[in-house]
């Protein structure tokens, strides 16, 4: 397993009415030379992110807060 602690990951904080959510992007979307489709790929990304959260046993557990 790669060591990221001392590497620099871009950081996005998303707002919206409920939610506040801070993200490292570990992903180098550089390859991507269109912006367009870079920013294709990582709304894509986000969402595959979003869906993989819901099944993760994480995810129950963190709605439990609000037993």
């Amino acid at each position: 397993m790669e060591d990221t602690d001392n590497l620099f990951f871009p950081e996005l904080t998303l707002e919206t009415d409920d939610i506040i959510m801070d993200i490292a992007v570990k992903k180098d979307y550089s390859i991507i030379e269109d912006i367009d489709e870079r920013k294709k790929e990582f709304i894509k990304d986000l969402k595959d992110f979003i869906e993989e959260f819901s099944q993760a046993p994480e995810s129950k557990a963190f709605m439990e807060y609000y037993d």
